[in-house]
């Protein structure tokens, strides 16, 4: 029988997936451990003016889209009114049918809005009308956006020369969201660009009142923010590479190559390797020591499009799967710090799907038993969170590992209005679990196989990363030079 589009139902095939969702995943509070969202909306609790500015502003899905449907980049990132971008969004939805977007599209306004019609050029200006006029009440603020899709902890993604007063705002507002920083350190690392790499140390030292001269300099101020970040409750760092650094490298080398850079000089390859594979090592040692969970994002081709790069800077649409070679230098960086007693709870995330079953059968080589699921094999990740990669990365984890130990989905978003997405997993995965039942793949053991549905969509999460912890005084180890 012919379904209806977006109904109860939607992606939950049997009946058994259907009850799996219905009664153990549906009504869980959403922990969303990565994202981009800005911590300044959230403290000033900003009421968006209207769908575009909510909506458009800062998704680099929707442009890719809307520069592939043939839309001016006028109406994309330009001067265009707010309405005639979402005109050209509405004009291009009808195209982006099987494309991830158009479920998420129709899911958002549903869930946040009540909309059931479909967007296309027809609808849009009822729909922009009645969303708008929704958006002007207090529910619909940052943080009543954030309240309706039942959010409960948030992870946002903050550089260590943040101040984090916004953070700070936030947790003095009683009741709410919970709103914790993410220590993402890569500029520490980014030495191509001398000057840039120069101007940044000078704010990073202010930030942490440290000259920073030496590579002893750099790990006292990177260690200050580190705890800064940890008195605000922040228990996850992250890092954004192409792949991990794992050179051999001596303390003399690593001072050497600083101080080179510092003084304005461009570091060759080699140089350039030593320094990245010893700070990210030293980085690693803080988060083992706080009992953070570290989290490295592996595999982006980044910035491919230098006309968009000029016009537009970072983050414009233009970034891409990559095809770096993984598994060695993973298996060497995570070997030193497990020989070492001081591997911190690691999830890793790979851009290229090739890389699956390296990804699942690498985090198996690393587990201690002292943590459930202490290495963990990260939610499906940009180009693959729709439900082709979400189904894959699932299967494959169940293959080579434990999918009961998972700690489930994010939505790694810069949209306020990105949080369905936990409920397209969420749908996924009960439709894995039921449709494996119906099989005769899995016992008939409904409140067995739900408690582990209840696991992945949100209690591992909540023990595994600790929100709830009173943040406490930690004995830092001796890093290199320290």
């Amino acid at each position: 029988m012919k379904k209806s589009f977006l109904d109860d139902n939607f992606l939950l095939r049997t009946a058994t997936a259907q009850a799996l969702y219905r009664d153990y995943a549906q009504g869980l509070p959403i922990i969303d451990y990565h994202n981009h969202l800005p911590p300044d909306q959230i403290a000033e609790n900003r009421q968006f003016e209207n769908l575009t500015q909510v909506w458009l502003a800062g998704d680099h899905y929707k442009w890719r889209a809307l520069r592939t449907n043939g839309v001016n980049e006028r109406f994309i990132t330009g001067n265009a009114s707010d309405w005639e971008k979402f005109a050209k969004w509405a004009e291009t939805v009808p195209q982006t049918v099987r494309n991830p977007l158009y479920h998420w599209t129709h899911l958002e306004l549903q869930r946040y809005f009540g909309v059931t019609e479909l967007l296309h050029p027809g609808s849009a200006r009822r729909i922009w009308e009645h969303c708008n006029e929704q958006l002007r009440t207090p529910a619909f603020s940052a943080r009543g956006l954030l309240r309706r899709m039942n959010v409960e902890t948030v992870c946002t993604t903050d550089d260590p020369a943040d101040a984090l007063t916004h953070h700070a705002a936030c947790a003095a507002t009683p009741g709410g969201v919970q709103v914790l920083p993410t220590f993402r350190p890569d500029k520490a690392l980014a030495v191509e660009d001398v000057a840039a790499y120069s101007a940044y140390l000078d704010r990073l030292g202010a930030a942490a009142d440290v000259a920073i001269r030496t590579y002893a300099d750099l790990l006292r101020a990177l260690e200050r923010r580190h705890a800064a970040f940890h008195a605000q409750g922040c228990r996850l760092s992250d890092h954004g590479l192409e792949r991990l650094y794992a050179a051999e490298f001596t303390a003399a080398q690593v001072e050497t190559a600083f101080r080179k850079v510092r003084g304005g000089r461009v570091l060759n390859q080699t140089e350039a390797e030593a320094f990245k594979s010893c700070l990210l090592l030293d980085l690693a040692r803080l988060n083992h020591a706080r009992g953070w969970t570290q989290q490295f994002h592996l595999g982006a081709l980044r910035n491919t499009s230098t006309r968009l790069l000029r016009q537009w800077g970072p983050d414009a649409g233009a970034d891409s799967i990559g095809d770096f070679q993984q598994g060695r230098r993973l298996a060497t960086f995570l070997d030193r710090l497990d020989g070492q007693n001081q591997l911190a709870k690691t999830i890793l995330y790979n851009l290229n799907p090739a890389d699956n079953e390296l990804m699942a059968a690498m985090i198996g080589n690393f587990q201690d038993g002292s943590v459930a699921g202490k290495v963990q094999w990260g939610a499906s990740w940009w180009f693959l969170d729709q439900k082709d990669g979400i189904e894959k990365q699932l299967n494959t984890l169940s293959n080579l590992g434990l999918l009961s130990r998972f700690v489930g989905m994010l939505t790694d978003s810069r949209s306020f209005l990105s949080f369905p997405r936990h409920e397209y997993f969420r749908r996924i995965l009960c439709n894995l679990f039921g449709t494996d039942v119906e099989n005769g793949e899995l016992p008939d053991d409904l409140p067995g196989l739900g408690a582990i549905i209840e696991n992945i969509c949100y209690h591992n999460a909540k023990a595994y990363f600790g929100f709830a912890a009173v943040p406490s005084a930690t004995a830092v180890p001796r890093l290199l030079h320290a």
